[in-house]
């Protein structure tokens, strides 16, 4: 393994602890407060984090600006991706929802087919198609006559529409990226995405009762723009760079395993048991993934 292919993975590991936890807090504040309000603040929030690192070293430089078109794209699937989040999260189980998640790679292998020209080994076919059947598990709750009858949940649906957007998201960073630091790139998507969502959430933002949210939004919020936003964006754009598209989105097969973890953690009762057969197939299908970095 290259110490880029190295640097990537240790990148997406970090990537898919963080990202289970805005399923784990997500869950406990979607019913408070609307979508689009929520992500226009951590828009904003983790716009200024990254905003400030950039300065920190020099700035935006001049060749960062040309096509700023660029920036319209990865955020609009961005934004897109994360108000189905937690337009889901209203009606789906944060480990339900987070399976939903997994099923990202074996999209992103189809776009990265798509627009970089990736082919799939036989084995990553296998991987992705193993990783599939897992995340339908956890889905359908171990509910062999729900999955018969494909009986999913609307938060599951909805937010499965935003990960379609996600998984598009990946391999539409190495298209677009003209040598821009990871740093920069996200900065760009980051405040053309708060950009978009003050203005089609505007209405939202004005009714929101700010001074009088509960707690667990404002932690929400606060998480989701530092550690799920500005981290995770870096992180993924970083490795996006140095992984194929979907070796990159195998680690979401992990978010799910790290999800109990923090539900648990936060006071959620244990899954059902059956329902680790699943998640078991999710990490089978990463290790897969992930043997061989060729």
């Amino acid at each position: 393994m290259t110490p880029q292919a190295r640097s990537g993975h240790l990148a997406m590991l970090c990537f898919s602890v963080l990202v289970a936890g805005s399923f784990a807090l997500g869950v406990l504040a979607a019913n408070d407060i609307t979508p689009l309000a929520l992500n226009a603040v951590r828009f904003w929030i983790a716009s200024a984090i990254i905003g400030f690192l950039v300065a920190l070293r020099g700035g935006v430089p001049r060749a960062a600006l040309t096509a700023p078109w660029r920036y319209l794209v990865l955020a609009s699937a961005l934004t897109f991706y994360f108000v189905m989040m937690f337009e889901g999260l209203k009606t789906a189980p944060s480990v339900s929802a987070a399976a939903v998640f997994t099923l990202t790679p074996m999209i992103a292998a189809g776009f990265g087919w798509l627009l970089l020209g990736q082919r799939m080994h036989r084995r990553i076919k296998v991987a992705l198609a193993i990783g599939a059947v897992g995340a339908l598990w956890v889905i359908f709750r171990a509910d062999v006559a729900a999955l018969m009858r494909f009986e999913v949940g609307r938060g599951e649906m909805i937010y499965f529409t935003g990960c379609v957007s996600h998984a598009l998201y990946t391999p539409l960073v190495r298209k677009l990226n003209r040598g821009e630091s990871a740093l920069v790139f996200t900065f760009g998507t980051l405040v053309t995405g708060a950009v978009i969502l003050t203005i089609v959430g505007w209405s939202d933002l004005r009714a929101t009762d700010w001074a009088n949210l509960p707690a667990i939004v404002w932690i929400t919020i606060l998480y989701t723009a530092i550690f799920a936003s500005a981290a995770t964006f870096t992180l993924l754009q970083f490795s996006a760079m140095r992984l194929p598209a979907a070796k990159a989105m195998a680690y979401t097969y992990l978010v799910p395993s790290w999800v109990i973890v923090w539900s648990v953690a936060l006071g959620a009762a244990v899954p059902p048991l059956a329902i680790f057969g699943g998640v078991a197939l999710t990490i089978v299908a990463l290790f897969l993934l992930l043997r061989d970095d060729g």
